[in-house]
């Protein structure tokens, strides 16, 4: 899939999540074998771009190229002037957002409560694609409920603003992320279309993924919530797109070493006490399928400092790959006490 001068390859995409793809979590994304990964929602309005969260979200050092930044708002010319800023702090694609269902996002008429001005969109798409010379990508819903799916002129509004590329959530703003995806808008989309369009929704797996391309003919899939706690289903959906074949699953040896590396960029990025935060919806995600995984979070999420977290997550994963009975973790706190009195801080909330 092309976007501007750039190739994506593999063509399996990491979606934008609020909360979830900060930088750590692109960078594992990419490294595991998504072909491009966009970074949170970032508002539009300049006087939030200082803040610690804005801050971190614009943050791309060291981040291999394409980086894509998505950008969110209601006025044209303040989301043209946002474009700018993120390109003239590295972005090398600006996204903008119409897809977010959030209450709190569709109550100011962003995100895809967007979709019910289509005028509103035209003059926002060129602004954008006026104000920046690098290329701009949309994501869309197909429409705002299911008596509105107004997705294929959204489309064609995009394409005739000059977007270079338009993902689809297979899903109405109203649904949020019930029900089912549907791909025939998506496919009629990408009949209607000569750019590339990027099918969402639903992908959790290498078949899922290619039934998707086949039934919709999309350029590339993009995956959300089915990376969360499973960075690695990236390099499974591009291998089985090239070659019909399966990979085996990690091993726990490498999920443990996926999970810790993917705890130290967590630490690193935030500090403290946010990294140590920030990391335990992601430990509850990589657990969520293990045995004793609910014993196990709710010992793990009251570890406060790097240390702890990160001792309590190597052993829980230990005691997996030895293939031993789960300690019962209503025994582990009397561990996590002598831990904390050896030297190594304060382990847990009072």
């Amino acid at each position: 899939m092309q976007i501007g001068s750039f190739s994506i390859a593999p063509n399996v995409v990491l979606a934008p999540m609020a909360g979830v793809t900060d930088k750590p979590f692109r960078l594992l994304c990419k490294r595991l074998g998504a072909g491009l990964a966009a970074s949170e929602m970032t508002i539009s309005d300049p006087r939030f771009w200082n803040t610690r969260k804005s801050l971190h979200r614009m943050d791309h050092a060291g981040e291999p190229a394409p980086i894509s930044v998505q950008i969110a708002g209601t006025e044209p010319q303040q989301l043209a002037e946002a474009a700018r800023y993120n390109v003239d702090h590295g972005a090398q694609i600006i996204d903008i957002n119409m897809g977010c269902p959030a209450k709190k996002v569709c109550n100011a008429w962003a995100g895809s409560a967007l979709m019910r001005d289509e005028d509103l969109v035209a003059r926002i798409l060129t602004a954008v694609v006026d104000a920046v010379a690098v290329p701009v990508t949309l994501k869309i819903r197909t429409g705002w409920d299911c008596d509105h799916r107004n997705g294929p002129r959204i489309a064609h509004i995009a394409e005739d603003s000059g977007i270079a590329a338009l993902a689809v959530h297979g899903r109405t703003r109203d649904q949020h992320y019930t029900g089912q995806a549907e791909y025939e808008t998506i496919a009629a989309i990408k009949a209607a279309l000569r750019i590339p369009v990027i099918a969402n929704g639903d992908i959790d797996s290498p078949q899922k993924a290619a039934q998707v391309l086949a039934r919709t003919g999309a350029d590339a899939v993009m995956i959300g919530r089915a990376a969360q706690g499973r960075p690695w289903i990236f390099r499974e959906v591009a291998h089985y797109l090239a070659t019909g074949e399966l990979l085996p699953p990690p091993s726990l040896a490498e999920v443990r070493d996926i999970l810790l590396g993917h705890l130290h960029a967590l630490h690193d990025f935030y500090g403290e006490p946010q990294g140590v935060r920030i990391a335990r919806k992601h430990l509850g995600w990589y657990a969520r399928d293990r045995p004793e995984n609910a014993a196990f979070r709710a010992v793990v999420n009251r570890a406060e400092d790097p240390a702890s977290q990160l001792a309590l997550t190597a052993d829980y994963f230990d005691q997996l790959i030895a293939d031993e009975p789960a300690t019962p973790f209503r025994e582990v706190e009397p561990c996590l006490a002598a831990f904390a009195s050896a030297g190594h801080g304060p382990a847990l909330h009072p």
